[in-house]
């Protein structure tokens, strides 16, 4: 089950998320909030991880 850590306004800002959570080791994902397809620039994403790795990402934000 993935479950949605941040949201981010762009997909440019999305994918900064997503490297900086994957060069930790955790898998992420992101998907467009409205449902359109994936690659639109300026649609709000989702920024989404596994739920057992939901306290790996607490601990990386705090540390920002």
């Amino acid at each position: 089950m993935w479950v949605e850590v941040k949201k981010a306004k762009n997909l440019m800002v999305a994918e900064m998320w997503k490297e900086l959570f994957e060069g930790e080791g955790i898998p992420t994902r992101i998907l467009p909030t409205s449902g359109i397809p994936i690659g639109q620039e300026f649609s709000e994403y989702s920024v989404l991880v596994p739920r057992d790795k939901e306290h790996l990402i607490e601990d990386i934000l705090r540390k920002l």
